[in-house]
C-alpha cells in the first residue's frame, strides 16, 4: 500500500506538470505521451537494490491484481496467484519471510515507470521479454516463468469457433490493452492475414472484458492466459471461443528489474532457477524436509538446499534460503499446479511442460 501511494503520488505529479501546459489538441498529445512506454532510465550501482530492500524489510513487489490465476486482488486484500507466488519466494529468498511483501497493482501504462522511480523493486506482472525493453528501456529480465501467445476470444454465436482464423475477423472490432505489445500483435497479424480491422484500445483488462460481454468490440484478444481465465471466470450465458489454435505471437513473460544490480538480479534468478530444478527431482515442499537427511538426494539438490557445496552464502543469502522457498511455496509444478490448473492451463503439450517432457523450462546447473 505505502508503494502504491508513491505511485499515485508520482503519477500526480505527472498529470499537474502536464496539466499546467496542455490543452486541446496539446492535451491529447499529452495524454498519450502518458499512456507510452517511458524513457530509459540509467540505473547504477550506486545504490544496492538487496541492501535497500533488507533494510525496508520488506520486497515491493509489482503485480497486475486483476489478472485471473496470476495475480488476483481479494476482497481481504490478500493476492493470490502465480505471479504472486513468485513474489513471495523472493520474499524467502532475500528476507526469510513469505509475507514479506507489498503487492502494488499496476496498470500496463504505470507499471515500467513504477519499476524506473524505485516504487517498486522488481515487477512480476505478466510482462513480455522484448528487444526494446531490453535494450531501449534497460530493464533486466529474469528467467521466463510462463511461455505465452496472443490469441483472440469471440462468441460462437457470431459465427467463431476454435478452428477460426485471424483472417475470419475482417471488418471486427477488436478490443485491446493500450500501449501493449497486444495492440501491436494483433495489427501485424490482421496486416499480415491482408484483413482491415478495428482495434479499440483500453487501460484495463476488466474494461476490455466488459466492453466485450456488451457486445462494444467483436472480440478481445491478450494472452492465450489471459483468454483462459477469463472465460472460466466470466463466460456466464454466453458461449466463448478462444483462437487461431496456434497463438499469433511469442509472449515470453518474465519478471523485470533495474540494471547493473548485479547481486539483486543473480537472486531473482536463480529463486526461479532452483524452482525448476527442484521441480526436476521432485523435491516438494510435502517432502523435502524428508528427504533432506534420507541420502538420497544427488549432490546439486545438496547444494540448492544449503549442504555441503552451498552458493548461496556467495549470493549474499542464507545457506538454506531456497529450501525454505520450496517449503513454503513449492517447486515449480507446484506453483503453476495450484494457481493455473484450476483455471485450465495444463503444462503437458506446452512449452510450459518440463524440458524432458518437450517443453521449454529449463534451468541451468546449481554448481
Amino acid at each position: 500500500m505505502r508503494a502504491r501511494l508513491r505511485l499515485l503520488g508520482a503519477v500526480a505529479a505527472v498529470v499537474l506538470l502536464l496539466g499546467g501546459c496542455a490543452s486541446g489538441d496539446d492535451a491529447r498529445a499529452a495524454d498519450a505521451t502518458a499512456s507510452a512506454e517511458p524513457v530509459p532510465v540509467q540505473a547504477t550501482q550506486d545504490v544496492d537494490l538487496l541492501e535497500t530492500v533488507r533494510s525496508r524489510g520488506i520486497l515491493n513487489c509489482g503485480v497486475y491484481g486483476a489478472a485471473v490465476a496470476f495475480s488476483e486482488t481479494q476482497p481481504d486484500g490478500s493476492t493470490t496467484g502465480f505471479d504472486a507466488d513468485y513474489c513471495r519466494a523472493l520474499a524467502i529468498a532475500m528476507l526469510g519471510d513469505a509475507g514479506a511483501v507489498d503487492f502494488v497493482p499496476l496498470t500496463s501504462a504505470e507499471r515500467f515507470t513504477a519499476l524506473q522511480t524505485g516504487v517498486i523493486d522488481v515487477l512480476v506482472r505478466n510482462t513480455t521479454w522484448t528487444q526494446s525493453r531490453d535494450g531501449d528501456l534497460a530493464f533486466d529480465f529474469a528467467p521466463v516463468t510462463f511461455y505465452d501467445g496472443q490469441q483472440l476470444m469471440g462468441r460462437a454465436s457470431d459465427g467463431f469457433s476454435a478452428a477460426s482464423t485471424v483472417a475470419d475477423i475482417a471488418g471486427a472490432t477488436v478490443c485491446a490493452t493500450a500501449g501493449t505489445t497486444t495492440e501491436k500483435n494483433i495489427a501485424d497479424a490482421a496486416d499480415a492475414a491482408g484483413v482491415e480491422i478495428k482495434v479499440a484500445t483500453f487501460e484495463d483488462l476488466d474494461i476490455i472484458t466488459d466492453s466485450f460481454i456488451n457486445g462494444v468490440c467483436d472480440l478481445m484478444t491478450t494472452d492465450g492466459s489471459g483468454l483462459v481465465g477469463r472465460k472460466a471466470k466470466q463466460e456466464g450465458d454466453q458461449e466463448w471461443v478462444i483462437f487461431p489454435a496456434a497463438p499469433f505471437s511469442k509472449e515470453p513473460l518474465a519478471p523485470a528489474y533495474l540494471p547493473n544490480q548485479s547481486t539483486f538480479g543473480d537472486i531473482v534468478n536463480w529463486t526461479i532457477y532452483a524452482t525448476i530444478i527442484f521441480d526436476d527431482k521432485g523435491i516438494t515442499s510435502a517432502n523435502v524436509e524428508d528427504l533432506l537427511g534420507s541420502g538420497e538426494l544427488d549432490a546439486e539438490a545438496v547444494r540448492l538446499l544449503g549442504g555441503e557445496g552451498e552458493l548461496q552464502t556467495k549470493m549474499g543469502l542464507e545457506p538454506d534460503a531456497f529450501y525454505q522457498v520450496v517449503r513454503q511455496v513449492g517447486n515449480y509444478d507446484e506453483i503453476y499446479t495450484r494457481n493455473l490448473a484450476p483455471v485450465g492451463l495444463q503444462r503437458a503439450g506446452t512449452p510450459n511442460a518440463r524440458w524432458t517432457e518437450g517443453g521449454l523450462i529449463y534451468a541451468p546447473p546449481a554448481r
